[in-house]
């Protein structure tokens, strides 16, 4: 644990000092093609670095971190887009914070719209202890989890599928939360990373509102905005742009899953979690198509009905096919075990 907690100092040193780079050096040449050059250096090294971390945890969060959030952050920005070039970071601490960590600044309200200091109190007051007793909540539930694991060899083989299927959301929620600390700690106003995702009513409220909306926030004028544009500059129907544009930003996600993949299990892709994001990218274009056609026609289900159907779909379809390449590689037994270690790791600080 020791040299794994040395080798992540390391590589998020290494990783700062690129975003220094990118910020003091990077954005003095003009938006486009030259300040893309420019950043190709850092891309490289953001892709190589988790190579260095041998820990399921470690490196699936530094991967997805650089691999993917910072480098599709650093791509607009090369084009002088994105949150790195919003007018509110205008400071090296506020770019690297923004560029390494799961988090979104919240835009400041418009001129002339005033909300009264009643109405403000009144919503912090409710917020406020409702999200941290969500959070405590959490925080039990996956302690529990952990606790249950002792008993594995004793449970069906389903139900410690379950487990691990509630672990990975619980605990990938709580460490995104965790990380956005620092800005929070500092007085800054985020966008939620997550929207009690089992409360969707559709697969399009799934993945649009509610699950890891950092990634949402940065697929979309990565992938789906230019793949709207470029259907609708030339002409390609009235829906179709829309349609493509869904299924274009599942692809990549997959594609980009696939990538963390490899960084976790070190073997060549099987591509299930590729066809996981096509499906559900393919059935969200559908229920586009369908609201916008029979809405009004056949009115909506009930919530009840439509939220057991969308958890039923997307569970299904994960232990089909998202989870495939986990169980093939026993990547599940490996977190269990990293996760008992630093259980015992922290203990044996704490004593």
């Amino acid at each position: 644990m020791g040299g794994e907690l040395k080798n992540l100092i390391k590589v998020w040193i290494l990783a700062i000092s690129c975003l220094s780079y990118c910020y003091l050096i990077a954005s003095k040449f003009p938006k486009g093609l030259l300040r893309l050059i420019s950043l190709f250096p850092v891309f490289y090294l953001f892709i190589i670095l988790p190579l260095n971390l041998s820990s399921i945890h470690f490196c699936g969060v530094t991967s997805f971190f650089l691999v993917w959030l910072a480098n599709f952050k650093l791509l607009l920005f090369a084009f002088d887009q994105g949150p790195l070039s919003s007018q509110l970071h205008h400071k090296l601490f506020h770019f690297i914070l923004v560029a390494c960590l799961p988090i979104k600044f919240k835009p400041n309200p418009p001129q002339g719209i005033v909300t009264k200091p009643h109405q403000q109190s009144t919503q912090k007051s409710y917020r406020v202890p409702l999200k941290s007793l969500l959070l405590v909540t959490k925080l039990l539930l996956l302690l529990s989890i952990f606790h249950a694991y002792e008993y594995r060899q004793h449970l069906h083989q389903y139900v410690v599928l379950a487990l691990y299927c509630c672990h990975i959301y619980l605990e990938l929620e709580l460490v995104l939360a965790l990380c956005s600390t620092p800005a929070r700690v500092l007085g800054f106003a985020l966008e939620p990373q997550f929207n009690e995702p089992y409360l969707a009513t559709s697969l399009q409220d799934f993945w649009g509102r509610r699950w890891n909306l950092m990634v949402t926030s940065i697929l979309r004028p990565t992938v789906y905005d230019p793949v709207q544009y470029i259907c609708r500059r030339n002409k390609v129907g009235h829906m179709w742009p829309q349609l493509l544009g869904v299924v274009a930003t599942f692809i990549v996600s997959g594609l980009m899953h696939e990538v963390i993949y490899y960084y976790l299990t070190r073997v060549p892709p099987s591509w299930e979690v590729t066809w996981f994001f096509v499906l559900h990218g393919v059935c969200v274009a559908i229920e586009v198509w369908l609201k916008k056609k029979l809405i009004k026609r056949c009115g909506r289900l009930p919530r009840a009905v439509s939220g057991a159907l969308v958890l039923i779909f997307v569970a299904a379809t994960g232990l089909w096919l998202f989870f495939a390449q986990i169980f093939r590689n026993k990547l599940e037994e490996k977190v269990i075990t990293e996760v008992f270690f630093s259980l015992d790791f922290v203990r044996s600080i704490m004593t």
